[in-house]
């Protein structure tokens, strides 16, 4: 069957039988939970198996935002806290770096274990004095330079774990005024600062296998659309100077950054360069829109979604999680409590 380059969400704590028809119609190449479809491990458990029974692939990938701090679906009292990214910036040196790989190595064990195999993390985002808070403690550091070193160390972790990261928001969400979620953006900043600050953590890990695109006009580049539909962004800055050729997938198309109806938000995503559109709140009117602006999955997109895929070596190397779950909390004793 043919799949759909798309990612999809799911309205609650089960599939209801209208979206295991829909899905099984128009298979998705991929879905994401969020915290309306979280319970308990089993129900998640349940849930993911199911969401791929109705695409037919076990491999079909099943995202998360699972960060640590205020970005983590899971919680308790079935699963641990984890810290924010700027609580791994702020430790010495190379200590920041090991927990922000055993931090990341530690939420692919969780996720691993109920079925999920896609993170959207690191946050790569470089803050900026006077920006929207909706990055602020997300971010790892306030240099590009400490942004990189510690997102490659959580993608290192993801990976190694079993789960496949997403480097976000493609290429940069710190300078923003306002949060996307509720407007649009407009960054004004010239091109050689955006290049040598908000872009550079991005092209630092270009050897990534995902990355997710933000809703923000750079006016540099250009000025009259943000980078998920902005044909100029995609190539001259996503595929141009940060060089990244993994799959590109937008932020959520339902977010108020975007205009248009959901046919036009995914047609116009997909003709500026993305490969995947990704649309996240599980509204079934919504959904049916972003199919019908939407392709099959195929071409150069096709060959990235398989290679993102097959990043992940099996089998997984031996994890002992009670001795790293003991040093993860030694490392952080009296600088971050859960």
């Amino acid at each position: 069957m043919t799949t759909h380059a798309a990612i999809l969400g799911c309205s609650g704590l089960t599939l209801t039988a209208e979206e295991r028809a829909f899905f099984t119609d128009v298979q998705p190449w991929g879905f994401i939970l969020f915290k309306r479809n979280i319970d308990a491990p089993d129900q998640v458990r349940a849930l993911v198996e199911a969401l791929r029974a109705t695409v037919g692939r076990p491999d079909a990938p099943v995202l998360i935002d699972q960060e640590g701090g205020r970005v983590q679906r899971l919680g308790p009292p079935h699963w641990r806290r984890y810290p924010p990214g700027r609580a791994y910036g702020v430790l010495p040196e190379p200590q920041g770096r090991e927990m922000a790989q055993l931090g990341a190595r530690l939420l692919a064990h969780d996720l691993a274990a109920l079925g999920i195999n896609v993170d959207c993390l690191p946050v790569l985002d470089v803050p900026q004095a006077g920006a929207h808070d909706v990055i602020g403690d997300r971010a790892y550091a306030a240099t590009p330079e400490g942004v990189a070193d510690l997102g490659r160390a959580a993608c290192e972790g993801l990976i190694e774990g079993g789960v496949l990261p997403v480097i976000k928001h493609m290429p940069g969400h710190g300078r923003a005024g306002v949060d996307s979620h509720l407007k649009l953006p407009v960054v004004d900043a010239p091109l050689e600062e955006l290049e040598a600050v908000d872009f550079a953590p991005f092209q630092a890990l270009a050897d990534m296998p995902m990355a997710m695109t933000s809703h923000v006009v750079y006016t540099a580049v250009d000025s009259r659309h943000p980078a998920t539909t902005s044909r100029a962004v995609h190539t001259k800055v996503i595929r141009g100077a940060i060089g990244f050729d993994g799959l590109v997938m937008t932020d959520d198309l339902s977010m108020k950054a975007l205009g248009g109806d959901f046919t036009s938000r995914a047609r116009k995503s997909l003709a500026a360069g993305c490969d995947m559109v990704l649309h996240c709140n599980g509204d079934m009117a919504e959904m049916r829109g972003v199919i019908a602006g939407t392709r099959p999955l195929a071409g150069p997109a096709a060959r990235r979604a398989k290679a993102a895929l097959a990043r992940v070596a099996r089998p997984l190397a031996p994890f002992d999680v009670n001795a790293a779950r003991a040093r993860f909390d030694a490392g952080f004793e009296g600088r971050w409590t859960p």
